[in-house]
């Protein structure tokens, strides 16, 4: 869940490609499914259920704007934690975004149930989604957005190889704000906390 206490500020990282990574297993009782039509519905809400968005209808609403129109992409590039009798517990979306008219490879909308958190999900969400960017984009640099409010994910994303991003400036996912590379700015609110 996201720490509303600290100030929000978005953080960009990159990973490098060609590194090695350890996958881990999931603990027993969970499994990776892909995402099918009508699965957005648990998407929104476990991105709700984080505080990602302040209802189910925004992240709805967000879901069907950007990434609904591209068909047959969400079921290539959403994946979800799913317990043995098809709660959807978690989510990761391996996507693309552009800087300078270039296209990254990107992982957003990571997220984990607050109930399930602290269950050893993590690493191997974000490991798998690696894994998945891997097969779809191929190895090459995979850029990731996050924000000071989710910095116990941040000590995951780096111990899977991901850097902080100092020079690059980047758009939202929604294209329509541009944003000035805030990550030294947001290392400074949660330093203390790494």
């Amino acid at each position: 869940m996201l720490d509303l206490s600290l100030p929000y500020k978005e953080m960009l990282f990159y990973r490098k490609p060609n590194q090695e990574f350890s996958m881990k297993d999931l603990p027993e009782g969970f499994r990776f499914v892909s995402f099918k039509q009508g699965d957005e519905e648990f998407l929104a809400e476990i991105e709700t259920s984080v505080l990602e968005f302040s209802n189910k209808e925004a992240a709805l609403e967000q879901f069907n704007k950007i990434f609904l129109p591209y068909i047959g992409e969400p079921e290539r590039r959403i994946f979800f934690i799913e317990t043995d009798d098809g709660y959807k517990v978690g989510n990761i979306m391996i996507w693309w975004e552009y800087i300078n008219n270039k296209r990254f490879p990107n992982i957003n909308w990571v997220a984990i149930r607050p109930e399930y958190q602290g269950k050893k999900l993590g690493y191997p969400l974000v490991a798998y989604g690696l894994k998945k960017a891997i097969e779809i984009e191929g190895d090459r640099e995979l850029l990731l957005t996050t924000q000071t409010n989710s910095h116990k994910a941040i000590k995951l994303y780096l111990a899977l190889g991901f850097e902080y991003d100092f020079e690059r400036v980047t758009t939202n996912i929604v294209g329509d704000k541009t944003l000035i590379n805030r990550t030294k700015i947001g290392l400074e609110i949660i330093k203390h906390l790494l």
